[in-house]
């Protein structure tokens, strides 16, 4: 039986190997540098493979340990990719993914909704290389195709993508950005750490290189630091020499720690989205909360674009207050809370909430008033609402 196996079966069964984990289920924690080698010949040949394409052939620590490439096929298949990779964090992956397609003359469009330091990147380091980072309405897509071809000036070699955004949560049309991107000769790279690879492979949709912040909902337990890229055959030969020249090389515990994480992902997302569901039905309840920024609730504008792509959602959602709520009020809504952690990062098993402010350029922000952002964590619901209602009570003291 050849079927393409369901999703929340292949978490369980990818990256697994019996005979080289000696009959354990999870595969072993290889840590490592030096590579001995049975002759002059054998490691020769195995540095001439390396060098001509091959990953499989251990070599050095920082062409990655059996351990790496557990997690990396796991991936890879997850994906529908050709070929994996991971960072030391969602960041250097972003960052070394841009390094790998650009050159001096180059332009980078870069959405209006990324996430800031990505932005802080694009904006700094890029220039230092003669580089120039273009600032796009993530929505362009929907005032149709003539308008994302206007974006492709010439030198523009790279199309980043992300989608929902950072903080709000806009879809971006993948499909058509990346088929423009694509006929320009220009390579397109997706931040897709909200949706996972569970509920979408950005690979089957156009894109060149899908990113992931591991950190998050792949680690799932706010234990790792760790960034993630999986690309197709034709952008994989260029992004393999950046991250060898760059020598991009996560630790081999945060990758076994992410495969481990992979397993119960499903079951994970299952119950962050049922809790954010519940918490959105009781935000939209209060009158003080002027929208929610969530491409899952059918009155989201990017729910269409949610509904035609994705086949799941994840825990982390936007709350926009309306106008007349004062910054000073959510302050007082945030610091009483004793469910809702205060920190950055998100995915893990608890509960986060912060003020948001986004950064943009081009785009208007989809809100007036003050923004929070909550990531749903796995504790009773019932409970989390409770903590909001008392947050609440406090905000309307102010």
């Amino acid at each position: 039986m050849n079927r393409r196996r369901r999703p929340a079966t292949e978490l369980t069964t990818l990256g697994r190997d019996r005979d080289a984990s000696f009959g354990f289920v999870n595969p072993p924690l290889v840590r490592g540098s030096t590579v001995l080698h049975d002759s002059a010949a054998q490691m020769r040949e195995r540095v001439r493979q390396r060098h001509a394409g091959v990953d499989r052939p251990v070599t050095y620590g920082i062409y990655g340990t059996p351990t790496h490439h557990a997690f990396y096929d796991a991936l890879t298949e997850l994906e529908g990719g050709h070929a994996s990779w991971a960072a030391p964090s969602g960041l250097a992956a972003i960052t070394t993914a841009i390094l790998a397609f650009v050159r001096q003359g180059d332009r980078v469009l870069v959405p209006d909704s990324v996430y800031g330091p990505t932005r802080t990147f694009c904006r700094e380091v890029l220039p230092r290389f003669g580089v120039t980072a273009v600032i796009y309405d993530p929505r362009v897509g929907a005032a149709g195709r003539a308008a994302v071809e206007a974006l492709f000036a010439s030198g523009t070699s790279v199309l980043l993508l992300e989608s929902p955004g950072s903080l709000t949560f806009e879809m971006q049309d993948v499909p058509l950005l990346a088929s423009v991107a694509r006929a320009r000769g220009a390579v397109s790279l997706i931040d897709n750490t909200w949706a996972t690879p569970l509920y979408f492979r950005p690979l089957e949709h156009g894109a060149d290189v899908s990113i992931h912040a591991a950190t998050k909902y792949i680690g799932g337990h706010s234990d790792l630091v760790l960034g993630t890229l999986t690309a197709n055959a034709g952008a994989w030969p260029r992004l393999r020499a950046a991250i060898h020249q760059l020598g991009v090389t996560a630790s081999p515990d945060d990758c076994w720690l992410a495969l481990r994480g992979l397993r119960s992902l499903a079951a994970r997302l299952a119950q962050h989205r049922a809790n954010a569901e519940r918490l959105i039905d009781w935000l939209l309840a209060q009158p003080e909360v002027e929208r929610i920024l969530y491409p899952a609730a059918p009155d989201d504008p990017g729910h269409a674009l949610w509904r035609r792509d994705l086949s799941g959602a994840s825990g982390l959602f936007g709350v926009a207050f309306k106008p007349a709520v004062s910054a000073a009020a959510c302050s007082a809504l945030i610091d009483g809370l004793q469910l809702f952690g205060i920190g950055a990062s998100w995915g893990g098993y608890e509960s986060l909430i912060i003020a948001a402010r986004p950064e943009r350029t081009v785009a208007p922000l989809p809100c007036a008033g003050p923004l929070l952002r909550i990531a749903a964590g796995l504790e009773d619901a019932g409970d989390l609402i409770d903590d909001l209602a008392q947050g609440f009570a406090r905000l309307r003291a102010q």
